[in-house]
């Protein structure tokens, strides 16, 4: 009974001294012992150092993996690139494959990406499949953002308003990844967010939107008028403008718009004083259009009974 007891605490013993050793492919991947990052299994495990990868655009980075086997001596590693539900390979078989040879290269499980492309923005996942060991699949995943400076934003800006009105100033950078925030500046001074702070602007009566880029001038005076431009930026790069333009603010025609009002309310006085008359002569009365053509219209004669009676008379 003690040499079975004896017989069953050697594999035991042998397990935990595996336990405490690396595992040949970590140590090809030059992982030591004391990587806290090691996992301390016999099943399949696969890591990445970083979920959530930044690069600028044509910028260098690397989507790193790492993985444990059991006793497979020949895993099978994959990498596959997922953006908007669509799965595509990157490597495959051995080699690096799709839109990524020429600027790829794997460095034991991991890809380094050496021109980093907007479209390269998405989901990757490193795939690690054992056939031979107990669980057979492990995989992780690498979030790749490829980040992009703004380009010179698109401006809105009109040359010419009439105080009072309400005007507003469009600005877009439809390049810049992530979204652009945006600045406006008249005359090369920064417009403040709230303009009754700064006395520069107290007398604007304005309403900035930083994220989607407006200007609006809830009624406008002719102390906003001025050269206006718009600054794009998102932290990647330098910050972009659009060229200045000036608004001129013109004083509202209130005689014009006096004298038009007058003149519209006379004609529509002459043509109810119209109504009135031709009502009252009964221009609008039936009778008065029947009795007005009687003097037109002859009844009709029943010529029948002097035929009749010339008839007799020729008798």
């Amino acid at each position: 009974m003690a040499k079975a007891t004896a017989e069953t605490t050697k594999p035991s013993e042998k397990i935990l001294e595996k336990r405490n050793s690396i595992s040949p492919v970590w140590q090809f991947f030059g992982v030591t012992e004391s990587d806290p990052q090691v996992p301390r299994s016999f099943l399949v495990t696969v890591q990445t150092e970083n979920g959530k990868v930044e690069v600028e655009e044509f910028g260098e980075t690397v989507l790193s993996c790492k993985y444990q086997v059991e006793k497979d001596p020949n895993p099978r590693v994959e990498w596959k690139k997922i953006r908007n539900r669509d799965v595509s390979f990157v490597y495959y078989e051995g080699k690096i494959v799709g839109g990524f040879q020429g600027r790829a290269v794997m460095e034991g499980a991991s890809i380094r990406i050496k021109k980093a492309m907007l479209l390269d923005s998405g989901e990757y996942r490193c795939e690690v499949s054992a056939r031979q060991d107990s669980r057979p699949l492990g995989e992780a995943t690498v979030s790749l953002t490829v980040l992009v400076p703004p380009d010179v934003p698109s401006c809105g800006i009109p040359s010419s308003v009439l105080t009072g009105t309400v005007v507003e100033l469009t600005c877009r950078d439809r390049q810049g990844t992530p979204p652009s925030l945006y600045r406006w500046y008249k005359n090369g001074i920064a417009l403040p967010n709230t303009p009754a702070q700064d006395p520069l602007f107290a007398n604007s009566s304005y309403t900035l939107n930083s994220s989607s880029g407006t200007l609006q001038f809830n009624t406008v005076s002719k102390g906003d008028a001025g050269q206006y431009q718009c600054e794009a930026s998102n932290g990647v790069g330098e910050p972009q403008r659009c060229t200045a333009k000036f608004m001129q603010i013109d004083d509202m025609n209130v005689s014009g718009i006096v004298a038009a009002v007058v003149v519209v309310s006379l004609v529509v006085s002459m043509c109810g004083l119209g109504v009135v008359f031709a009502h009252r002569h009964g221009y609008f009365n039936k009778e008065h259009g029947r009795n007005g053509s009687s003097e037109y219209c002859t009844t009709p004669q029943d010529y029948s009974q002097d035929f009749k009676h010339t008839q007799s008379f020729m008798l």
